[in-house]
């Protein structure tokens, strides 16, 4: 089994404690709350490739400085020789990986990440539109935060913005679960504000956390 960070980014109890805050968050509105955590974006492997090189290269010189006199003709085939074993290190080791992707890229395949499972997960589903995910990437530390159309006309992206700055805040300090349940809970206001609690309403969309590959 492969391990995964983001199943065990939060303890059971904090697991427990953000059911909880999306339960009591969701009592009083038609508005759905969501937390999906993975472990990474994207597979980034143009990251892979360009430390392939760059360490590849480097050792190459380093090897022909040496030991060859600075000679081109043993330069460039320990350079070919030793990009495998340098892409197999970045391949499998994130944190080197990481140190190859620009913050722009990073922001780019968090947010397309959660538009993608924002539809796995199904909160496009909602009878009104009111689905709201709150989605943290750990291998970039990014969080993003996704409303569907509905929320949309009452509640603008700068407003989910400060959720988002407010988690990932809390990520960086050691008090993700505090942060997100704080979220969670000013999310709950406010959509109980725009878009209260109607006659016949049900939970639509599960209230654990979800994670990548995992049924609801």
């Amino acid at each position: 089994m492969v391990y995964s960070r983001a199943v065990n980014f939060f303890t059971e109890s904090e697991k427990a404690r953000i059911k909880e805050a999306t339960v009591h968050a969701e009592s009083g509105t038609i508005g759905e709350i969501a937390v999906m955590i993975v472990d990474k974006s994207s597979e980034y492997h143009e990251a892979e490739i360009i430390g392939g090189i760059t360490i590849g290269n480097f050792a190459a010189l380093l090897i022909t400085t040496l030991f060859f006199h600075d000679s081109i003709w043993w330069y460039i085939p320990i350079t070919f020789i030793l990009f495998f074993p340098a892409w197999f290190l970045f391949k499998n080791l994130h944190a080197l990986k990481i140190h190859c992707i620009g913050n722009k890229r990073k922001e780019k395949a968090v947010k397309e990440r959660a538009l993608k499972a924002f539809y796995e997960k199904g909160l496009y589903k909602t009878k009104q539109n009111t689905g709201v995910l709150f989605f943290i990437s750990l291998l970039e530390h990014k969080v993003w935060v996704l409303a569907d159309m509905g929320i949309h006309k009452k509640i603008k992206q700068t407003t989910l913005n400060k959720f988002t700055r407010h988690v990932a805040q809390g990520i960086k300090e050691g008090r993700a679960c505090d942060a997100l349940v704080d979220a969670i809970g000013e999310a709950g206001r406010l959509l109980t504000e725009h878009y209260p609690v109607q006659p016949g309403d049900v939970d639509e969309l599960p209230d654990e956390v979800l994670f990548e590959g995992k049924p609801e």
